[in-house]
C-alpha cells in the first residue's frame, strides 16, 4: 500500500491525474480520459485535471502518443494479406511510435481469419511504417507490438525495410510464415536500420510450444496442420538468421511477439524489449506530470488477472508510488477484488458495472457511465483527507 509522505500530500491539494488505457470495444483511452475528466470537473471543479492517455504498446499506442502531443500522421501501406491500409504513426522530433497492429493486424484482415490467411498474412505493412517514419527524419523507433494478423517471424517487416530473402534457387520467397520453409539464404545489403525499443509484454520464444505459431497461431486462424506448418517456417527462418548472422535469438524472451516480428526485431535490428507502458510512460513524460499531483486515475476494460501482470494500470500505479501519489483504478468491468490490487499501488478499483450491471448497455453507454463513476470517486476521495 501506498504511504504518502514528503512532498506530495495526498488528497488534500494538487491536480487530479486521470491516466487510463482504452476500454477495448468501446472508448479510446483519450475518450476514456475525457470522460473521466468531465466527471470529476462537475463534481469538484476547483480542482485542476491532467489527462494522459496511456497505453501499453497493442492497439491504442498510436491515440495515446497523439493525445501526449505527437503530430499523428497516416500513409498507405501493405496490409496482412497483401490489401492496402491506411495506417497511422506517431512522431516527435526524431522519435516515432509505431503499432503494429495498425498496418499488420488482425482488423486490418477483410474478413475473419482463416486457415490460409494464417499461412500467408504478412508483416510488410509494419517496415512500410518503419521506412516512412525513417524518411521522415526519424532517428528513434518505438515499435509496439500487438494484435497481429501475421506469424512470419518478422520477415515481411525486414522485406519491406530492404533485405531479400531467397530459396535454394536464388528467388525471393512470397509473403507469409508458411514460405519461410523454403528460405536458403538473407541478403541484408539493402537493408535500412535504425534503433527501435520494442514495447512488448510478451515473454514467448519464438519457437516451441509457448513459441509463436504454437500459442498465437489458433488466434490468427490456423489449425493443428497450419500451427505445424508455420512452426516448420520459423525454425528454418531462425536457423538462418543463426547461420547468416552468428547468433542466435530465438529463445530469447519476447522473441515469440507478434507472429515473431519480436524475433526480427532482436537479431536483426537490435532491439531492445520493454514492457510496453514503461516505455509509453517515458514517452509522455509522466513523472513530470505527477509532480504536485494529488491522485491519480487510471484504468482499463477489464481489471483482471491480466491487469497484475503488468498490464497499463499497473506500470501507472508503480511510477505514482515513487511520486508518493495514491492511485485509484476504473474499469468497465472488475474480475479482481481492490484487495489483489492493493500490493500493486492501487488504493480501491470501481467498474461501470456498480452502476449498470448489464455488460452490453456498459459497453454503449459508456461515456455517460463514466462521468458518473468519476462523480462517485470525487465524492468518495476528493472530499476527505488521507489519513495514514
Amino acid at each position: 500500500m501506498i504511504q504518502v509522505r514528503g512532498g506530495n500530500k495526498g488528497w488534500n491539494e494538487g491536480h487530479v491525474v486521470v491516466a487510463p488505457d482504452k476500454f477495448k470495444g468501446s472508448l479510446t483511452a483519450p475518450e476514456v480520459a475525457a470522460h473521466l475528466a468531465a466527471g470529476l470537473r462537475q463534481a469538484r471543479p476547483d480542482i485542476p485535471v491532467v489527462t494522459v492517455p496511456v497505453a501499453d504498446g497493442g492497439d491504442g499506442t498510436v491515440d495515446a502518443m497523439v493525445a501526449a502531443g505527437y503530430a499523428g500522421l497516416q500513409t498507405a501501406v501493405t496490409g496482412p494479406i497483401g490489401n492496402r491500409v491506411v495506417a497511422s504513426f506517431a512522431m516527435k522530433g526524431e522519435s516515432a511510435v509505431i503499432e503494429l497492429a495498425e498496418a499488420s493486424g488482425l482488423r486490418r484482415l477483410p474478413d475473419q481469419p482463416t486457415p490460409a490467411t494464417a499461412l500467408a498474412a504478412t508483416s510488410a505493412g509494419t517496415g512500410d511504417l518503419i521506412r516512412t517514419a525513417v524518411l521522415g527524419g526519424a532517428r528513434r523507433v518505438v515499435l509496439g507490438l500487438g494484435g497481429s494478423a501475421c506469424t512470419d517471424g518478422g520477415a515481411g517487416m525486414l522485406t519491406a525495410l530492404g533485405a531479400r530473402l531467397l530459396d535454394a534457387d536464388g528467388r525471393v520467397l512470397p509473403p507469409g510464415g508458411a514460405a519461410l520453409q523454403r528460405l536458403e539464404s538473407i541478403d541484408l545489403t539493402g537493408l535500412m536500420r535504425v534503433p527501435v525499443v520494442v514495447a512488448s509484454d510478451v515473454d514467448n520464444p519464438l519457437l516451441g510450444e509457448r513459441g509463436a505459431a504454437a500459442v498465437y497461431g489458433p488466434q490468427k486462424g490456423a489449425g493443428t496442420a497450419e500451427v505445424a506448418e508455420l512452426e516448420r517456417g520459423l525454425a528454418r527462418f531462425a536457423e538462418v538468421a543463426r547461420r547468416e548472422l552468428g547468433h542466435d535469438v530465438a529463445d530469447r524472451p519476447g522473441a515469440g511477439a507478434a507472429g515473431g516480428v519480436g524475433f526480427a526485431a532482436l537479431a536483426f535490428l537490435g532491439a531492445n524489449i520493454r514492457p510496453g507502458i514503461e516505455i509509453i510512460l517515458e514517452q509522455v513524460d509522466f513523472d513530470a506530470t505527477l509532480a504536485g499531483a494529488r491522485l491519480v486515475l487510471t484504468g482499463e476494460g477489464s481489471l483482471d488477472e491480466q491487469t497484475l501482470h503488468g498490464k497499463a494500470p499497473i506500470g501507472v500505479a508503480r511510477a505514482a508510488a515513487k511520486a508518493e501519489v495514491p492511485v485509484l483504478a476504473v474499469s468497465g468491468r472488475r474480475l479482481i477484488e481492490p484487495s489483489e490490487l492493493r500490493p500493486y499501488g492501487i488504493e480501491d478499483a470501481y467498474a461501470l458495472t456498480d452502476i449498470e450491471p448489464d455488460p452490453e448497455v456498459c459497453m454503449s453507454n459508456a461515456g455517460d457511465l463514466l462521468e458518473q463513476l468519476a462523480t462517485r470517486i470525487a465524492a468518495d476521495h476528493l472530499d476527505r483527507e488521507l489519513s495514514r
